[in-house]
């Protein structure tokens, strides 16, 4: 994910691997982040259902 802003894909790709190795709580942060970057809210609720956990994100 270096150079240009990181499209949805790499943050699927990040988020799977960082499920694969056992850092669950950090595969959901990209998740969300992958979330965010899809237009279809019912791709979006997939995304977020494939790594289930509470968001730990702080909103301003």
């Amino acid at each position: 994910m270096r150079g240009s802003d990181p499209t949805r894909d790499e943050y699927l790709a990040a988020a799977r691997e960082m499920a694969d190795t056992g850092r669950p709580t950090l595969a959901r942060l990209l998740a969300e982040e992958a979330a965010d970057r899809t237009a279809d809210p019912a791709e979006a609720a997939r995304i977020l259902s494939d790594h289930p956990g509470p968001s730990l994100r702080t909103e301003n």
